[in-house]
């Protein structure tokens, strides 16, 4: 260890008068460990500087007030201050070393130095220096002694031995008494470094000459200046009893455990009496100036010189006790005899270690790096040898550890990582365990707060929310309620939700829904039209307010239902399209059956609710004329007669599926004439001249039929190069339904019909008529189709395409279904 002088004592300036102050001190520093020494005088005045403890601890005296630097002392009492804006250690009240350690040495002060943010601890020892500031004493003042004038020259009488609190050189150095002519003064040197005058006969003496002698017995220290304290020796001369009692001993050393009982008997004294009778009677008491301490702890019997425990012993209070014991005897005058007793109080374990907190850093971040310095603590058992030794640990199911750092002081750190969803409050148990045979040990809990970090994101209660909406929703009405859950806390766990741009037929679906950002509720912005919107989705966003703030998506399908809300329409005759009276003729030759026309109308809605049935409502003559239920064919039920009337008014109501039923009429005339070959012919307006554009008629109806058909051929080969090309580059499969010869099969007016605009794929079953005697309906996947098979989505309860495609076929009789075994196979 490496000692620095820092200072010097000061200079006696009178001789024995009042020390004055020191100028300087010597200062002692260990780098070793994180310590520090210093070495001072005691009775320094307040304010005196002990050192710069920022320097020779290597910190920066800018930072010491910010990082909170403090001063703890185990002596109970504040005796140094640290000036934060020098980082000097000052003497904050006096010191008095002897009332701090008595005759201990060296007398130490431990301070303990504690910095924050981050935390550590520094280990300071402060050397009190003993000054020349006692002097020598004697317990009385006046000592009496009795000698018989018979006592030979070279008897040894004990005197009383000065107390000085000083030590080592400033203790009682030597002992002088005054001149005489019958005594000299001897001092004995005790193995525990006491020094014992003893008064040594020289001459006899003669108590008619002088009866009385007066002694002045002077006590000096070896201090700077010199201190010094008398005592009055009065001897009293007597005759007769010429024999003092003898020990047998003049040193009893006896050890005694601390948990000896009271009135337990530790040694016997023993000393014998030359003398006879009363002469040499003895008896033994404690000498006079023993202390109260240990009157209260030892009592002796005066008869048989027996020392018995009378109080509690402790070890850790005063580990030996010393005292002299007095034989008397019963001669007169009286004489005595001394020795000195020595009791070693022996340790055992009877002392729990105590675990002291220094400093404590909670809450701590539940992302704070392994090693984070938690606490600072210390241990002490105020027990001797192993029984003073502690060892600490903390309890294992914790994520923390014990790091000795020096002396008996450890650090608690984490020693894995924190979760404060999982434990926001650890109780984390010390236990303090001495190393003695019968080992105690005590326990501390210490409290760890977690605080929490925002280090988990929201998570939805779905990932996908399916919503359904029937078209004409009241706009401003609640769509859906999505929710998302946080397990952080406080802001990082307070949730805002927000819909993600994204376009819906090219406009922003913010223009459709809205959300509450509080609490996660979609409103829709106006009502929907399902004709014009089937399908859309919304990605919504939950998003924390931690900082740096995390947020996750979930999908929402926003499916629209349709609602009964269009009648059908009449497509053909097309003169019902201006009014609601078609013309219509045929021959009065025609057969029960024959094909006089067909009204084909259509819905915009789909499902059940555009599945169209045909029912006549009036007739001129019911018997004639039957329309069918699902084509709209309109064919006679019998052969025409001469007898019926050459106009015939039909009155056909057009109905479809849905709830509340819509519907529509349309009032088609039939006019029977003898020779009309013609199949079907669109009266628009009845004229006296309608024979006579007949013809013209007839060819204005084949040329358009015919520019038709070649329009429908050009446009189906388009399609079907089309389709064989976008079949090999994109593996795309069809499902096609042959209809052939729809008059055979009444009830196949529906279209099946598969969606693939976007990500959302689904069947749509929809109404519809035949305006030929042949019909075709396709579908396709999209090739960016993620999956290679149908979705059908609620309300539809039928899931399998196969089962869809059987329930579709069961309700369409005599139909068929194809498939194109290469294409499907490239589905899956």
């Amino acid at each position: 260890m490496r000692f620095i002088d820092r200072g010097k004592m000061w200079r006696r300036r009178h001789a024995w008068q009042v020390l004055l102050w020191w100028h300087h001190f010597f200062l002692l520093w260990n780098t070793i460990d994180g310590q520090a020494r210093y070495t001072i005088p005691e009775e320094l005045k307040q304010g005196s500087l002990v050192g710069n403890i920022s320097k020779d601890l290597g910190l920066v005296v800018s930072e010491l007030y910010q990082r909170k630097l403090r001063i703890t002392s185990e002596a109970g009492r504040q005796y140094f201050t640290i000036d934060l804006a020098k980082g000097e250690l000052l003497v904050s009240e006096r010191i008095d070393r002897e009332g701090l350690c008595g005759p201990k040495s060296p007398c130490l002060l431990p301070l303990e130095v504690v910095i924050e943010n981050p935390l550590q601890l520094y280990h300071v020892d402060v050397e009190i220096q003993d000054i020349n500031d006692n002097s020598p004493d004697f317990a009385t003042k006046e000592n009496i002694l009795k000698i018989a004038e018979l006592v030979n020259p070279g008897a040894r009488f004990p005197l009383e031995n000065a107390r000085d609190p000083d030590v080592g050189s400033n203790s009682v150095r030597s002992y002088v008494i005054s001149k005489n002519d019958n005594f000299k003064l001897n001092v004995k040197n005790h193995k525990d470094g006491r020094r014992i005058p003893e008064l040594i006969l020289e001459k006899a003496l003669d108590r008619e000459k002088q009866p009385v002698h007066r002694l002045v017995l002077t006590a000096v220290d070896g201090g700077d200046p010199v201190r010094s304290g008398t005592s009055e020796i009065i001897v009293t001369v007597i005759d007769n009893n010429d024999n003092a009692p003898q020990f047998e001993r003049q040193l009893y050393e006896i050890n005694v455990t601390e948990n000896t009982t009271p009135g337990t008997e530790i040694v016997r004294v023993k000393a014998t009496d030359a003398d006879e009778g009363l002469n040499g009677e003895i008896e033994y008491f404690f000498r006079e100036q023993t202390i109260d301490s240990i009157l209260a702890l030892f009592d002796i019997e005066h008869l048989t010189g027996a020392i018995v425990v009378k109080g509690d012993l402790d070890y850790e209070e005063s580990n030996v006790h010393r005292f002299d014991v007095v034989a008397k005897d019963k001669g007169n005058p009286e004489m005595d005899g001394h020795c000195a007793i020595e009791i070693r109080i022996i340790d055992i374990n009877d002392n729990a270690p105590e675990i002291t907190v220094t400093s404590i850093t909670t809450p701590i971040q539940e992302d704070s790096a392994i090693g984070t310095v938690v606490a600072l603590l210390s241990a002490k058992d105020p027990d001797s040898g192993d029984n003073g030794r502690v060892k600490l640990s903390v309890s294992s199911n914790s994520p923390f550890k014990l790091k000795p750092s020096i002396s008996n002081h450890y650090a608690l750190v984490t020693s894995g990582a924190l979760d404060r969803e999982n434990n926001a409050h650890y109780k984390v148990k010390i236990t303090a365990v001495d190393l003695g045979k019968t080992s105690l040990s005590s326990e501390r809990i210490i409290g760890v707060d977690v605080l929490d970090v925002n280090d988990n994101p929201p998570v939805f209660s779905q990932s996908l929310y399916t919503v359904h909406v029937k078209e004409n929703y009241p706009a401003g009405k609640i769509l859906y309620s999505v929710s998302a859950n946080d397990l952080d806390q406080n802001e990082n766990a307070k949730l805002s939700y927000s819909i993600l741009d994204s376009k819906v037929q090219d406009v922003s679906v913010s223009s459709y829904v809205y959300i509450n950002s509080e609490n996660g509720s979609i409103y829709s912005m106006h009502s929907f039209d399902y004709e014009k919107l089937k399908v859309f989705q919304i990605q919504v966003q939950a998003k924390d307010h931690g900082s740096p703030s995390l947020s996750s998506n979930a999908t929402v399908h926003v499916f629209i239902l349709d609602q009964n809300d269009n009648a059908p329409s009449v497509i053909y005759p097309s003169s019902a399209v201006h009014g609601s009276l078609s013309q219509q003729r045929t021959s009065r030759s025609s057969k029960a059956g024959h094909l006089v026309t067909k009204v084909t109308a259509v819905d915009a809605d789909s499902g059940h609710n555009a599945w169209i049935s045909y029912r006549l409502a009036e007739a001129t003559d019911a018997s004639l004329f039957a329309v069918n239920l699902y084509t709209g064919e309109v064919r006679t039920k019998r052969a025409v007669s001469e007898q019926d009337d050459s106009s015939q008014r039909l009155l056909i109501e057009i109905k479809d599926d849905g709830d509340p039923v819509q519907s529509t009429t349309v009032t088609v005339t039939v006019l029977l004439e003898d020779s009309l070959h013609e199949p079907i012919l669109d009266l628009r307006h009845k004229t006296d001249d309608s024979h006579k554009k007949t013809g013209r008629m007839a060819l204005y109806l084949i040329l358009s039929l015919a520019s038709v058909s070649v329009l429908s051929l050009v446009t189906f080969l388009i399609l079907a190069v089309k389709c064989l090309k976008s079949s090999r580059s994109s593996g795309s499969c069809c499902m096609r339904r042959s209809d052939s010869e729809d008059y055979k099969n009444p009830n196949r007016n529906l279209q099946l019909q598969l969606n693939t605009d976007g990500p959302i794929k689904y069947v749509e079953v929809l109404g519809g008529d035949m305006m030929s005697q042949s019909q075709s309906f396709r579908s396709c996947l999209s090739p960016t189709s993620e999956y290679s098979d149908f979705t059908f989505v609620k309300p539809s309860s039928t899931t399998d395409f196969k089962d869809m495609i059987n329930v579709l076929d069961a309700s369409l009789p005599d139909s068929t279904w194809t498939f194109e075994s290469q294409q499907v196979s490239s589905c899956g």
